[in-house]
């Protein structure tokens, strides 16, 4: 942001002095104010969500509970935003967001703690200092537990590894610092203030104490519970309800109702057009088709300027580095970067605007025998392409022939588009032999004639000139008119000054023999490859779906007798004596971060459990605790066929962060029974009391979660975490109130009713 600002300033003062007055400069691409936006954008979302969040508990608990939870956040993150000072992170988008996806779970040990006290000075059976440390020791055990559960579950997600790893990396560990923070802040500054502002009035002394079976809550809870305690045919009911809601909700990844992909595309201010005319194509010809593009999408109302960039590559973008647009060059290539409306003034997504334009171009593109693909900035790391399939095989003349096949399969695939591969067009390539004798009769050393041509031709510098206010030195370029070297003809008519004074053309010394330019041949850590890259566009732009779709036309592909072709997902083949056909692109990454994701998500179902097992010293419990995960998934699946989002990398981490969540939510639930328990209530009857006296704070802790990623539902990149979050934690918590208690109790009831 800062270098953005100060080019622009010098920009300002080389107008006054060095710019002349009819020279206009204007700015195409200012990412510097683009990040400036995300995270004013983002600290906004912050601030909301706070407020939010303050006044949800200012509804339950009052104005002086809704401050002791005010006043725990911002002294939570400073906390936090210091801890990042010392790590060495910047104020970026993801760190920023780290904060956003954890205001409302960094909220839940103070609001637990400060309900908690809330009720027990309301109950008045004690004075207020022992009622507080009474409230404390009540839940502190739990909510350290159901924190460190928290942290267990978001921290293994920092080890995701390939090019996902740093850019999601501070997200884990920013939020594991928040919550620890937030434990300590609970712990120490919520008492504190709780015990200040949280203490009944004396005007409201005269009050009865408050008894737990005069509460709604309390009435509410036992009708819903107490006929699924009393009937067993209820409970197996409700078990048999909650099982085809969960194998259902599974079904819909099978069914494509729910598609999975790796990110999202985002909301960005630009896109751009990338030219590839026939090997051979003129500068002239290749520019024609560009301004006719270009005219094209002058008419776009979205697009509000564009720059042609002919015979060279535009300036390198995010995109641009994994696919080295920078070396692009040659009379047969051009660049077009499209700079579209302010988000706030369009109603498309830049991606929507991408696809509409997108049909019209390939019609041009058809018309003049070209291939033109429209590139977007790419959601997550830069690839290739988003669809790339690597050709590996013994010979390569045959690579070329299967990898032609494997185009061909992509072009007649529903939803894959901009295909386009790696080989060039047979380009005739015109060799000039010296004829010696000839040259050396005429008076002309045949070197003469090589430097002479290549002088002129490349437009090498025969020599500088002298200038000692410039910084480099200025080249002296002898160089032909365009019309002077546009046929062999006319470059066979140039004459050479023999050591006589004589002048001879070309075509007296040289011999031309016509040929084929030798293909560029592409290798990939030592093995030669043919790559084919594409695009998705429409109904599922996952490339999972296409991919898994071309099985079986792969397995058609002819093949030289003897051969078989191999699919490969992860790797490069390990020889080449047979063909492979290897995914990448966007498909590479996805599975490398669902398999990393996947296997964090079993590490945290672990460490969960070894940690409520250490604290109940119980086998079977935890089991119970921990059937609020697949409960959420339900909820979370649901989410996403709803809002018609795709099933995301960043939903697959809200699933592992809401799992932390969710068993929160058993534990204090479970703990509170067994705390009833051993006080001697029959088993039912504690469990109605456990349920009726934690909804509150459940729900507060729930409520919280929910509104701190309601604020990010409409992010195009994050809204998968936001609607596993909000969908997930609603319905998982609605089931964990009724089921978890039921299922303790069916595992229970034999112990505690003997």
């Amino acid at each position: 942001m800062k270098i953005s600002e100060k080019i622009l300033t010098k920009v300002e003062q080389l107008k006054q002095n060095l710019i002349p007055s009819d020279v206009h400069v204007s700015v195409t691409r200012n990412y510097g104010e683009t990040a400036s936006h995300k995270v004013g954008e983002l600290l906004l979302h912050l601030g909301v969500a706070i407020l939010a969040v303050t006044i949800l508990v200012m509804l339950a608990m009052g104005w002086r509970g809704g401050l002791v939870v005010f006043f725990s956040v911002p002294l939570t993150f400073a906390l936090t935003l210091f801890s990042y000072y010392l790590l060495g992170y910047t104020l970026n988008r993801i760190t920023l967001f780290a904060l956003v996806f954890v205001v409302g779970i960094v909220v839940d040990d103070s609001i637990i703690i400060a309900e908690n006290m809330h009720r027990h000075f309301k109950m008045k059976r004690l004075p207020f200092k022992q009622a507080a440390i009474y409230a404390i020791n009540e839940v502190g055990n739990p909510t350290i537990l159901a924190t460190f559960t928290v942290i267990a579950a978001i921290l293994p997600m920092a080890f995701v590894s390939g090019m996902m790893g740093p850019y999601m990396s501070p997200m884990p560990i920013g939020a594991s610092i928040a919550m620890i923070l937030s434990l300590f802040v609970a712990l120490t500054v919520t008492p504190y203030l709780g015990y200040h502002l949280l203490q009944e009035k004396d005007a409201e002394a005269h009050k009865e104490e408050e008894g737990l079976e005069t509460g709604w809550v309390y009435k509410l809870y036992k009708k819903t519970e107490q006929p699924l305690l009393d009937s067993k045919k209820n409970r197996w009911v409700m078990l048999g309800i909650t099982g085809v809601l969960l194998v259902g909700s599974v079904l819909m990844f099978f069914t494509k109702s729910v598609a999975v992909k790796m990110l999202p595309f985002d909301n960005k201010n630009e896109f751009q057009v990338v030219i590839d005319m026939p090997e051979g194509t003129t500068l002239e010809r290749t520019a024609a088709v560009t301004k006719e593009v270009a005219q094209y999408l002058s008419t776009i109302p979205e697009v509000t300027n564009y720059q042609n960039y002919i015979g060279t590559s535009a300036p390198i973008t995010f995109n641009g580095l994994v696919r080295h647009y920078d070396i692009r060059g040659g009379s047969n290539m051009a660049d077009i970067q499209v700079n579209l409306l302010p988000k706030g003034e369009r109603d498309l997504q830049s991606h929507d605007v991408a696809k509409k334009v997108r049909s019209e171009i390939q019609k041009i593109s058809k018309k003049y025998n070209g291939n033109i693909k429209l590139v977007e900035v790419p959601p997550g790391p830069p690839v290739l392409s988003t669809l790339v399939a690597e050709v590996y095989g013994p010979d390569y003349k045959e690579q070329i022939k299967v990898a032609y096949q494997v185009k061909e399969i992509l072009e007649n695939t529903t939803d894959v588009v901009d295909i386009d591969w790696m080989v060039e067009d047979i380009q005739i390539e015109y060799k000039l032999e010296v004829d010696k004798e000839k040259a050396m009769l005429n008076g002309i050393a045949p070197q003469q004639v090589v430097g002479n041509l290549t002088y002129l031709l490349k437009e090498y510098p025969i020599t500088y000139l002298y200038d000692e206010n410039s910084f480099d030195q200025v080249d002296i370029v002898l160089a032909l008119d365009n019309s002077d070297k546009s046929s062999l003809k006319d470059i066979q008519n140039i004459k050479i000054k023999g050591n006589q004074g004589n002048l001879v053309p070309i075509s007296d010394l040289v011999s031309i023999k016509q040929d084929t330019l030798q293909k560029t041949i592409f290798r990939k850590n030592q093995k030669q490859v043919v790559y084919i890259t594409a695009d998705m566009a429409g109904g599922l732009e996952s490339p999972v779906y296409a991919i898994l779709g071309m099985k079986e036309k792969l397995q058609k592909i002819e093949l030289p007798k003897g051969y078989k072709l191999n699919e490969l997902y992860l790797e490069q083949p390990s020889n080449e004596s047979d063909f492979a056909v290897k995914w990448d692109g966007e498909w590479q990454i996805t599975l490398e971060v669902f398999r990393d994701l996947g296997t964090a998500f079993l590490v945290v179902i672990i460490i969960i459990y070894m940690l409520i097992v250490g604290w109940f010293q119980n086998f079977k419990t935890p089991m119970v605790m921990m059937l609020a995960i697949p409960l959420s998934l339900i909820g979370i699946v649901l989410g996403h066929w709803l809002f018609g989002a795709f099933f995301t990398a960043t939903s697959f981490i809200g699933m592992i962060a809401l799992a932390g969540v969710m068993v929160r939510n058993s534990v204090l639930l479970i703990d509170f029974i067994e705390i009833r328990l051993n006080d001697g209530i029959p088993l039912k009857q504690a469990i109605i009391d456990a349920g009726a006296v934690r909804t509150i704070p459940i729900l507060l802790t729930t409520g919280a979660v929910v509104i701190g990623a309601s604020i990010i539902l409409f992010d195009p990149i994050f809204q998968g975490l936001a609607i596993s979050l909000v969908a997930g934690a609603i319905v998982s918590t609605m089931l964990t109130l009724i089921v978890v208690p039921m299922i303790y109790y069916m595992s229970e009831k034999k112990k505690w009713e003997k």
